[in-house]
């Protein structure tokens, strides 16, 4: 597998500079290689993914891609180790090793150079709890708002579209902690692979007052509830009726980001009249630019993450260059612009 991935990269014209077999090893290789990037087997022998992970940001702080299986273990510990300070995760292949890691090769590169542009401070700073209320109140309560515009004065619930890529899942879990869950339902598009996605929705779950679930074909969702769209389909917002959105699965195309966030965003700004927001969070590519021009267009109130709090400053740069955003705002100011632009 090493050899085979060390192939791929080298075609794609990256340069490998050292490989390990075990935790261990890959500290030591680090420490004296320096590396912009580096791949790491979530199970590996000794020190596993996780420790490895835990070490590597302590000593020698690198931006790591984690290569998973899709098992319920493998799962789990991928996310352990993005917690730890992993930036983003990339499917191991199932059955024929060889053919599999080879057929998805242009993405596996394509991953690297993304992973390898991470600010790791933009990470820290998410990864660390919200800074205290000065009251010492736990109870959850909605955020500031601009004067004449609060959650309480709007009619009907809001509508958020949230997209995200590289450095997102715990952006995402940043911004739904501060949202007050009766207000809003919300749309979650993370450029995640197939087999993780239902597992994010279960830790968004546990981290935030939403009920949160991977969205399935013809869902409903209402007001404290929010979708998180599969890694295998685009999420689209099929229907508006009596409060309550209908979503429906897509199959992806041969080309392009699944699941997409232009599709979801596109298809809420068609479907929904009441108030609806979208937000453009930390992530490579443009996936999201086309989106938020079609939420514009519609009267919906747009949003990007600030530059100096992105992971990767790569898709808010792309919807900020649309001239269609209305907000550009630091990750923990991303939920006061939600109801700040919407009176």
């Amino acid at each position: 597998m090493r050899q085979l991935i060390g192939d791929i990269l080298t075609d794609a014209g990256v340069a490998v500079v050292g490989e390990a077999g075990d935790g261990a090893a890959a500290l030591s290789v680090i420490e004296t290689t320096r590396p912009d990037v580096v791949t790491m087997d979530v199970e590996m022998p000794g020190v596993g993914g996780i420790e490895a992970v835990e070490r590597v940001m302590a000593t020698v702080p690198t931006p790591i891609l984690m290569l998973s299986a899709h098992t319920a273990d493998g799962t789990d510990a991928t996310f352990e180790a993005l917690e730890r300070g992993a930036v983003d995760v990339f499917t191991k292949p199932g059955g024929e090793v060889s053919a599999g890691v080879s057929r998805d090769a242009d993405r596996l590169a394509a991953a690297v150079r993304s992973v390898a542009t991470a600010d790791l401070d933009a990470m820290s700073t998410a990864s660390r709890p919200p800074a205290a209320d000065a009251t010492d109140d736990s109870t959850p309560r909605p955020p500031s708002t601009k004067p004449g515009s609060s959650p309480e004065d709007l009619d009907a619930p809001l509508t958020v579209v949230v997209g995200a890529s590289t450095g997102g899942p715990k952006a995402v879990e940043r911004v739904l902690a501060a949202l007050p869950a009766a207000d809003c339902r919300v749309l979650v598009v993370q450029h995640m692979p197939a087999g993780f996605t239902a597992r994010f929705a279960t830790r968004l779950d546990e981290a935030c007052a939403y009920e949160v679930h991977e969205a399935g074909d013809g869902d409903r969702i209402g007001a404290g509830e929010a979708l998180v769209a599969p890694g295998s389909a685009h999420l689209v917002v099929d229907s508006y009726r009596a409060g309550r959105l209908r979503v429906r699965l897509r199959e992806p195309a041969d080309t392009g980001v699944t699941p997409a966030v232009d599709v979801t965003m596109r298809t809420a700004a068609a479907a929904v009249d009441d108030p609806l927001v979208g937000v453009v969070l930390t992530g490579m590519g443009d996936d999201g630019a086309a989106g938020i021009r079609a939420m514009a267009a519609a009267g919906a109130h747009t949003i990007a993450q600030s530059r100096d709090s992105c992971v990767v400053y790569g898709m808010p740069k792309r919807a900020v260059e649309t001239g269609a955003v209305d907000d550009v705002r630091d990750l923990d100011d991303v939920a006061d612009a939600i109801f700040g632009g919407v009176a």
